[in-house]
């Protein structure tokens, strides 16, 4: 199983960033996907997952600011990132899981590289 992230970079606060995860060695479709972040210094937490069936939850300091997307055919997740801001710096990692009474919860230890965002002042 692979997870490959790309599309974080330096912006500027109030900017945007669209991450992509392309996924390999699963059925991709058959997975719900999530993305978590990790600030130096800071656990690594949940910011979106999406289901299988396109069911979407979001952390609430990212709601209205971050959209979670999947395409199937392609075997990718995606995150849009608007309004962005300095503390939104962080690695980015996509990770494949389950939802479990209504709970996301990532499956094994797939993570991939992670993608660096940093949002400047």
């Amino acid at each position: 199983v692979q997870l490959q992230a790309s599309g974080g970079g330096l912006v500027q606060a109030g900017g945007s960033l669209r991450l992509s995860c392309v996924v390999s060695g699963i059925t991709f479709s058959s997975y719900a996907m999530g993305w978590y972040r990790q600030a130096p210094g800071k656990q690594r937490e949940l910011i979106a997952a999406i289901g299988s069936g396109g069911h979407t939850n979001y952390r609430d300091s990212v709601k209205g600011r971050i959209t979670i997307s999947r395409d199937n055919a392609k075997n990718t997740v995606y995150l849009q990132m608007n309004s962005l801001k300095p503390e939104d710096t962080a690695v980015y990692y996509c990770s494949i899981g389950t939802y479990y009474s209504g709970n996301y919860y990532p499956l094994g230890d797939y993570w991939g590289q992670g993608t660096q965002v940093t949002v400047s002042s």
